[in-house]
């Protein structure tokens, strides 16, 4: 064994030897319990950061250590490669999307790989490649037929310049963000996919999630936003339009319904536009505020702005006329794109009725009787109805069922059970995505490529310029025959959002062999997975967005589980000076470098002492060269115990007290690490109890064979319990205190021998007059005459007694002795 730690040799050869042997291919065995472990996959941006190498260290830590329970694991790895960051690189660089992508995937392959990561690259999918995406369309096919799928007009961000629809959050200051045009709020066909239709089975089966994280499960609860409330009608007095002559709100609190001052339609709503044709004002409001962006995450903080339609609604209670507003603050693609507005009892409302001076009535009282501030806003409690006619001193509980029933005796309205969840929207108008599989005929409308010629392929070859998408420019893609009638018809130039590709990859892993289906027997096999870690960022969409798409492959034969992820880890941020680390704050770290100077284990064994994986990591410079001397401690460790000479056999009944002492910490560190690991998953006190037991063991002078034989077990058993962690050096040390045995990635993990955890003898520290002056070793079983005389023979203490009176002798058992004497 070489005298010095060397993590570069050490750790090419560990890897050269897992590459050649195919460690980590995994295969169905019905024989082992299977364990699935994942990790989010990451977009090839073109370099790891250390939010990444924490993320995948986990994963691999997790599927380490369940390999050494016996089980066999499954760990994949693949590249979520579509998207609107390589369109962006390809406009920057010159470079077209598809070779940004395949030339940034084989870079970071070389990265994952030198940090040691126990993939099984024989299933590596990447997004972007026809093989995969091939089947997601044939999916959405099925999904067509089904009756799953439909398109509509929706409202998008549309840039006029760049001829392409915009992400909200490339909507700056109401501009594009590449182009400076002011960006329009405009209505195109979309494709969407029925979430809804499962809204109600993806909110009930969160129940089952026990081993994800209550957050998680909250922030699910609330996107998808179950309600009870009561759907009415409000008619719009003298329409010259039929269609439009109601108005459908839904309300949850119809207790307020008397206080309804004035009712609000969306910008685009067809009531808005038919008011405007006669009212240029109207028509030059819409005009002017078409270019706000569209998500309702930003109407919170939106200046709400709006203006009178002429219209009258009458009240379905009442009969007054209230007057209808088209207002910003309303989404057409949210419910019926008309709100009913109750600025007494609604803070939005209430805003809106101050700026243009719209009535405030007062219709909830507090159950207690005490006035109310309307001019400081709005009263937002439930109470006890006022100036509400038949409905007064009803609790709004009590209104709630009266003003239902009332409602709809009169056919005007009924109770509803509401989502805040809407259906998926699929379609994207930018280029570097999977082609929707629709031609478009005259004829015979939106017909799916049929599967015999599937996969419509991204054309990649192509000049990126960022206005438009090229392939809307390609009639070679195109312009097709209809697959129905033959006529000539137009191929969908739209792509998927890529939440499509990251909905499903984690059971394509398991199927990725097969060639000719979606997913096989090994989906269910592998499936569910056991373990999946990635960041709380992905906690709504793309989470929900996957159990959804689960449901839809159970429902179609393909699964048989209910749920994608057993059980969910969500690991916090990595921080410098408090901050999270990012390319554009310049207070990145580069793991490239930290593996040149150090080693990968070094880098591993860091981000997983730093911190438990759910809290945030605060980066320290001092912290991974700690990590690297303790690396280079463990080796000197191993190589003392080496250069001791032969070693004796472990007879238990025949230990000394030293050697007692030793393995009890062997096996109290087995028991505790074996608990951090599987149950707790906290890596830190893995290490850190690692830690104490290697000075222990430096500590120990081990003299002759039958110490050589309790040292043995305790360097096994440090290099077993950081294998997971580290696994280069371990591989190396394993061989060198094993080198007949297995490789260490296949080695038991060790159980702890409770009969060593059994103290024959205690350390109990002795105090005189309530200072520590001394330890002492004694039997567990001595009686406090024993331990009196042994603490008064101690010489240091002896030393503070000195001949001085001895008033008292206090012993507080298992702890320690306290000496009281006199001045």
């Amino acid at each position: 064994m070489e005298e010095l730690y060397n993590p570069h040799k050490i750790e090419t050869a560990a890897q050269q030897h897992w590459q050649e042997n195919k460690t980590f291919e995994a295969k169905k065995d019905e024989q082992k319990e299977k364990f699935y472990c994942l990790s989010m996959f990451p977009y090839p941006s073109g370099r790891l950061h250390m939010g990444h190498v924490r993320n995948y260290t986990i994963g691999d830590v997790i599927s380490r250590y369940q390999r050494m329970q016996g089980k066999n694991v499954l760990q994949p790895m693949g590249w979520d490669a579509f998207g609107l960051p390589a369109e962006n690189a390809a406009i920057k660089n010159k470079v077209p999307p598809a070779q940004w992508t395949y030339e940034n995937i084989n870079y970071m392959r070389t990265q994952l790989n030198q940090l040691g990561f126990g993939y099984d690259w024989s299933r590596e999918v990447a997004t972007c490649h026809p093989e995969y995406y091939r089947w997601e369309q044939w999916f959405f096919t099925q999904l067509l037929e089904k009756g799953l799928v439909y398109k509509k007009t929706a409202t998008v961000n549309w840039d006029p310049v760049d001829q392409t629809v915009l992400a909200n959050e490339q909507v700056i200051d109401g501009k594009g963000w590449r182009s400076g045009a002011p960006v329009e709020r405009k209505e195109i066909p979309q494709w969407f996919i029925k979430i809804t239709d499962y809204a109600e089975e993806l909110l009930t089966d969160l129940d089952q999630l026990t081993e994800w994280p209550d957050q998680v499960r909250t922030m699910q609860r609330n996107w998808i936003g179950k309600s009870t409330g009561v759907e009415l009608d409000f008619v719009v007095k003298e329409c010259p339009e039929a269609s439009l002559e109601t108005l459908s709100v839904y309300t949850t609190r119809p207790d307020t319904l008397l206080g309804v001052s004035y009712v609000a339609v969306a910008l685009e709503h067809p009531l808005a536009k038919l008011a405007a044709k006669t009212n240029a004002e109207l028509q030059s409001f819409l005009t002017n505020n078409s270019n706000i962006k569209v998500a309702e995450a930003d109407m919170a903080t939106l200046e709400k702005m709006g203006m009178d339609t002429g219209f009258k609604a009458i009240h379905p209670i009442s009969g007054a006329e209230v007057p209808v507003w088209t207002a910003n603050f309303v989404l057409m693609s949210y419910g019926s794109g008309a709100v009913m507005s109750v600025p007494a009892h609604d803070q939005r409302d209430w805003e809106f009725a101050k700026k243009y001076d719209l009535p405030i009535q007062q219709v909830i009282q507090p159950a207690n009787g005490e006035a109310i501030d309307l001019g400081a806003g709005a009263f937002l409690d439930k109470g006890v109805l006022v100036n509400s006619g038949e409905f007064d001193g009803q609790s709004s509980k009590q209104a709630f069922d009266a003003i239902a029933e009332h409602l709809e005796k009169q056919s005007k309205g009924k109770k509803a059970v509401n989502y805040r969840l809407r259906d998926w929207g699929v379609s994207r108008q930018r280029y570097w995505g999977t082609p929707i599989p629709i031609i478009n005929c005259d004829k015979c409308g939106a017909v799916p490529v049929p599967e015999k010629d599937l996969p419509v392929v991204l054309p990649t070859d192509i000049e990126f310029d960022g206005v438009g998408s090229p392939i809307k420019k390609m009639p070679s893609f195109y312009n097709v025959d209809c697959p129905k009638c033959g006529a000539a018809a137009c191929r969908e130039t739209d792509t998927f959002d890529t939440f499509m590709e990251s909905s499903w990859y984690y059971a394509r892993y398991a199927s990725r062999h097969n060639d000719s289906a979606m997913l096989d027997s090994e989906a269910d096999y592998w499936g569910p997975v056991d373990h999946y870690i990635g960041g709380v960022e992905h906690a709504i969409l793309h989470l929900l967005y996957a159990r959804f798409f689960h449901k839809l492959m159970r429902d179609s034969g393909l699964v048989n589980s209910d749920e994608p992820f057993t059980r969910l880890l969500t690991q916090g941020m990595v921080l410098k000076d408090g901050v999270k680390m990012s390319k554009s704050k310049g207070n990145t770290v580069d793991p490239q470098e930290l593996i040149k100077q150090y080693g990968a284990d070094t880098v591993r064994l860091f981000v997983m002492f730093a911190a438990p994986p759910e809290q945030s990591l605060e980066w320290s410079d001092s912290g991974v060269e700690g990590a690297h001397r303790f690396l280079k401690r463990l080796w000197k460790a191993v190589n003392i115990h080496l250069s001791k000479g032969p070693v004796g056999t472990l007879v238990l009944d025949k230990l000394t007290a030293e050697q007692k002492k030793l393995r009890q910490k062997i096996h109290a560190t087995i028991k505790k690490v074996s608990d951090d690991m599987d149950r707790r998953l906290t890596f830190n006190t893995v290490i850190a109890a690692v830690m104490e037991l290697s000075n222990d063991v430096l500590k120990f002078d081990a003299q002759s064979p039958e110490d050589n034989a309790v040292m043995q077990e305790a360097v096994e058993t440090m290099i077993l319990l950081l294998s997971p962690i580290v696994p280069h050096i371990t591989h190396e040390l394993w061989q060198q205190v094993k080198p007949n045995g297995t490789d260490i990635v296949d080695a038991p993990w060790p159980d702890f021998d409770e009969s060593a955890l059994v103290q024959d003898h205690l350390e109990l520290a002795v105090q005189v007059n309530g200072k520590l002056r001394g330890q002492i070793e004694v039997s567990t079983d001595a009686d406090k005459d024993a331990i009196e005389k042994i603490a008064l023979a101690e010489p240091n203490v002896q030393r503070f007694i000195n001949g001085k009176e001895i008033k008292k002798i206090i012993v507080v058992p298992k702890r320690l002795v306290n000496i009281v004497i006199g001045k």
